[in-house]
């Protein structure tokens, strides 16, 4: 099995090392070409976005938002056009699920295949490849794929047909942010009210409240570490798309435009290429405080 990997971005670079160490054969491709060189470096091949349509099996595309799949994939000298019969895409970006049945319908006339299979865990699970994929598709399609995902995951699970996967995500990233926020307001009472933050964190974490979330983040938000390891901006476009959605499907979302505006907030503050776990720092901004210091 040939793989073509799309986009060598946070995500995309360490997905592409964790297949080649896998035994995989993969070429890798990205608009700014030097940044396949780690992957190269680690015993991938580098092509153009034609040379991986023409030689792979599978395409596997990771890139920002559903505008940028639609121009790679169906665009000018689209990826589509020169992708063999039979052969499969892969989506793994954060789109709006309606864009994942658009691209699924154009393939199809091509006679290519198509997994929606966004996935969570942000960078460090990107690098050691315990990420969650959450895929939408046919039965067969992802039955036949399934152990090559689990390349760059420790959870494959397929959710329905194309576009299940990214409604999967963009209710997993509702809830991520939501506990985000609420993480980043609750150690800001604790410093207000003169307890450490470390050791509330330490006390609730073994409780109800406890989350991979928290463990993740309170210490990132303790030590006012704002190293991206999921951008702000990345979120309000994930965001974004569950609103879309949600307002078209008629579900209300109103903790979900919530947490969007202080996102935005950070957004207009310089803060959009932060970790989203620094949205604490909007509670600062309102009490002139820093958790835990």
């Amino acid at each position: 099995m040939k793989i073509g990997f799309i986009g060598m971005g946070i995500m995309g670079k360490p997905m592409a090392i964790n297949l080649v160490k896998a035994g995989y054969d993969v070429m890798v491709s990205n608009r700014n070409m030097e940044k396949c060189q780690p992957a190269v470096e680690a015993g991938a091949k580098a092509g153009s976005y034609t040379e991986l349509a023409e030689n792979c099996d599978v395409i596997i595309t990771m890139l920002p938002n559903g505008p940028q799949v639609k121009e790679v994939i169906l665009g000018e000298g689209a990826v589509a056009a020169h992708m063999k019969p039979g052969s499969v895409l892969i989506d793994m970006s954060s789109i709006n699920p309606v864009d994942s049945k658009e691209i699924a319908a154009a393939l199809a006339a091509y006679g290519v295949e198509m997994l929606d299979a966004p996935v969570s865990g942000g960078e460090p699970k990107a690098i050691d490849g315990t990420l969650s994929v959450m895929a939408g598709g046919k039965q067969e399609v992802f039955d036949k794929y399934k152990e090559m995902l689990g390349a760059m995951a420790s959870s494959v699970v397929r959710c329905g047909e194309v576009g299940a996967g990214n409604t999967t995500k963009l209710a997993n990233q509702i809830i991520v942010a939501c506990n985000i926020q609420a993480l980043a307001e609750a150690m800001t009472l604790a410093q207000k009210a003169g307890v450490d933050p470390q050791l509330v964190f330490e006390a609730i974490r073994g409780g109800l409240a406890g989350s991979t979330v928290m463990n993740a983040k309170a210490p990132m938000m303790i030590a006012g570490n704002d190293k991206p390891g999921f951008k702000i901006d990345l979120h309000i476009k994930d965001l974004n798309n569950a609103l879309d959605c949600a307002h078209a499907v008629g579900s209300p979302v109103p903790m979900t435009a919530s947490v969007q505006e202080v996102m935005q907030w950070m957004h207009s503050h310089e803060g959009g290429q932060k970790d989203h776990s620094a949205i604490a720092q909007y509670y600062e901004y309102l009490t002139g405080i820093q958790i835990g210091r």
